[in-house]
């Protein structure tokens, strides 16, 4: 796909929009059959349903959390069912039930002092689902999503709850800051009781007391019976944060009445004092109960049906909605069929020998950019297949040329024209040098393509391979008359195979120095630039035209096809180089101006952990 593809024309978009149509239209269709169909009656009956079993929940609930048992609850699961028309039962977590507001009531003789089992509550069948759990020391957050952070009941208060006297002097200094507010600040206050009990100043803005209202209040010294269940509380927390190893902390009672620890509320001592809250107030509440609310067993409430008119109308609407959907689809599938027809077509083309086929592109989307890719791979296969048959041809050309001059010479010898003395066997043997060369060539470049070519890396250092190399090919460079200068590196060692990275090196070298006119100079030098080495080989030579820089790695190309053997070498050396740094995790470049000499670039990451592809570390 082009980059510069616009998102509203891309086909991801255009599916997306055609699946958002056809949803939208599902949807709609639905939401009108649904409306139209369904009466108000069972919406108000679902929403009643839903408020009955929060009040049933809510009240079950405050009874559990101010009472220790459930021996005196059934009149409360009485009078909820009475109330809303529902059917309760209560019932143990191992489904056992305990009170069944459908049971019959219990006599004169056991009125105040239910049994733990209601008459029949025996013979009821429960369902397999509860619909909520009656616990207080855990509120059910899907009920109550109003409940406290730590799921504990605020009305479950245990040994907090105050004595009537304490009560009524929190209640007296409290109402004497309410009047203090309202007469010296005129503040609107008044004082009623939290779901604890407690007594609570509330203002009608949240303003703070002023410093004439900042009397020291009763409020706030904690009472008698809040000292003492601190401090069990304290107890029971510090306990829980030795075990893990933690320092000890100090309770006090929050505004809102619930204990608060000193210390930062990190996740183990918010942990340790809701356990330690649990702990302290399971022996005053009710322990759980699974709760099961539903219709009573003999009450038929309405049930919803469709008129005559409705079942025409639903097929209306089905049917055009599919019809829509059909169409949609369709004239969409045939608009990105046709594209890819044409890349199937083209494709059975190339795969029959027709290198020429193409297709055309029209529009910008992914399937214009799979087009663009397909005819930018016949392009690249059209190529590779020129460079194949003229690398054929090279290799025939090279082949045959040092085996020619060989075969004569010798046949010279054997009919006597020659003699074989030492010039011929000489040059015999440079013939075959020649051909070994090649042959070398040949043979490194088909293991790189294999990935059979293996590295020995170590840590080289560059200043010395620069040395090694160009000590190598003095002898070169001062038998064609140039100078081969290394620059000092400035670059680090690197993880490499030094054999082949001298090979890849001398290559260039080698190469550079054949392309130097005499009086010339052919410098090495290196350098660290963005996480990588760069070794360059530079010459004062003829340089390459710009048309011939993409090609001069390829394999047997020369920039004049017309140089001999001996002059322009086997066409191999630059394709080894590639290959070679490509195996080092690294690459060539190569940068030139005509008449002005050439710079060969060989890139190396500084870490070289892994080999390279198709190579192997050893």
């Amino acid at each position: 796909m082009p980059r510069d593809t616009p998102l509203r024309r891309s086909l991801t978009a255009r599916l997306l929009a055609l699946s958002a149509l056809v949803s939208l239209c599902s949807i709609a269709a639905t939401a009108w059959l649904a409306a139209r169909t369904t009466t108000g009656a069972i919406k108000q009956e679902q929403t009643q349903a839903i408020a009955d079993q929060t009040r049933i929940y809510r009240q079950l609930l405050g009874y559990a959390a101010t009472h220790p048992d459930w021996n005196d609850a059934e009149d409360t699961v009485r009078r909820l069912a009475a109330a809303t028309g529902q059917r309760i039962v209560l019932a143990t977590p191992r489904f056992e039930p305990v009170i069944d507001s459908a049971a019959p009531a219990p006599g004169p003789a056991g009125a105040g002092t239910a049994s733990p089992r209601s008459p029949g509550a025996e013979r009821t069948a429960l369902p397999r689902t509860p619909t909520t759990t009656v616990d207080p020391l855990s509120v059910d957050l899907a009920m109550l999503p109003d409940a406290p952070g730590d799921r504990i009941d605020a009305r479950a208060v245990g040994p907090f709850r105050l004595t009537p006297e304490e009560h009524e002097a929190l209640r007296n200094g409290m109402e004497a800051q309410a009047d203090c507010l309202r007469s010296v600040l005129g503040i609107e206050a008044t004082v009623t009781d939290d779901p604890a009990g407690r007594p609570q100043l509330h203002t009608a803005d949240g303003s703070v007391l002023g410093r004439r209202c900042a009397t020291p209040m009763v409020a706030s010294a904690p009472t008698r019976t809040d000292t003492a269940a601190l401090a069990d509380l304290t107890a029971l927390v510090n306990a829980c944060l030795a075990r893990q190893e933690r320092g000890p902390v100090t309770l006090s009672l929050g505004p809102d009445g619930v204990p608060v620890s000193d210390a930062r509320q990190d996740p183990p001592t918010s942990a340790c004092l809701t356990n330690a809250r649990r702990q302290q107030l399971v022996q005053y509440v009710a322990p759980p109960m699974l709760l099961f609310v539903g219709a009573p067993a003999d009450t038929v409430g309405p049930t919803p049906v469709l008129t005559a008119a409705h079942p025409g109308r639903i097929t209306e609407v089905s049917a055009a909605v599919l019809l829509v959907t059909v169409a949609v689809t369709v004239a969409v599938g045939l608009r990105l069929s046709r594209p890819l027809h044409a890349l199937t077509h083209a494709a059975r083309r190339m795969a029959d020998g027709d290198l020429s086929a193409r297709v055309r592109v029209t529009g910008r989307n992914e399937i214009s950019g799979l087009a663009v890719a397909f005819n930018a791979m016949a392009e690249r296969r059209g190529e590779l297949e020129e460079l194949r048959k003229a690398m054929v041809g090279d290799i025939a050309h090279e082949l045959r040329t040092p085996l020619s001059n060989i075969r004569g010479w010798l046949e010279a010898v054997e009919d006597g024209v020659a003699t074989a003395d030492r010039a011929l066997t000489g040059s015999l043997l440079e013939e075959a040098m020649l051909l070994q060369h090649l042959v070398d060539d040949l043979r490194d470049l088909a293991a790189a393509d294999a990935g059979e070519l293996s590295l020995y890396r170590e840590p080289v250092d560059i200043d010395e391979l620069l040395t090694q190399v160009a000590n190598a090919h003095g002898a070169q460079a001062q038998a064609a008359g140039v100078a081969l200068a290394v620059e000092p590196a400035t670059a680090p060692e690197v993880f490499a195979d030094p054999v082949r990275l001298r090979q890849a090196l001398g290559n260039l070298v080698s190469n550079a120095v054949r392309h130097t006119p005499s009086g010339g100079t052919v410098t090495l030098r290196a350098r660290a630039e963005n996480h990588s080495v760069l070794i360059d080989v530079a010459d004062t030579g003829s340089g390459i035209a710009a048309a011939d820089l993409p090609l001069v790695f390829e394999r047997f190309w020369r920039a004049e096809r017309s140089r001999s053997r001996r002059s322009g070498g086997s066409g191999l050396g630059l394709a080894i180089v590639r290959k070679l740094a490509e195996l080092h995790d690294g690459g060539v470049e190569v940068a030139s101006t005509p008449g002005a000499g050439a710079v060969f670039t060989v890139r190396l990451p500084l870490e070289g952990a892994g080999a390279g592809a198709g190579g192997d570390l050893r």
